[in-house]
């Protein structure tokens, strides 16, 4: 996860499948360490576009914002940095 504003890196989580509640647990360290964001853009992979997700969302007044499908240029940095990750 990247903090779009300045490009830093704020966690990593890297397998073959996250499960939303391995990204919900991830998101819940970096609300510890950093405070909540207002918005929290990705694409559609399951993960993300799940009703846990969604709720949990919502409970922290978090807006879920998606790129739109079949466009990863639109996440152009992410999707970058995530090929230099598994590269590495």
């Amino acid at each position: 996860m990247i903090n779009n504003f300045n490009h830093q890196e704020l966690c990593i989580e890297i397998d073959f499948s996250l499960p939303t509640p391995r990204v919900i647990r991830a998101l819940d360290q970096i609300i510890e360490w950093r405070g909540e964001p207002r918005i929290i853009r990705g694409d559609n992979g399951p993960e993300y576009i799940s009703q846990l997700l969604e709720k949990w969302a919502h409970k922290h007044n978090i807006a879920l914002q998606f790129i739109q499908p079949g466009k990863p240029q639109q996440n152009a940095y992410v999707e970058r940095y995530n090929l230099t990750a598994r590269n590495d």
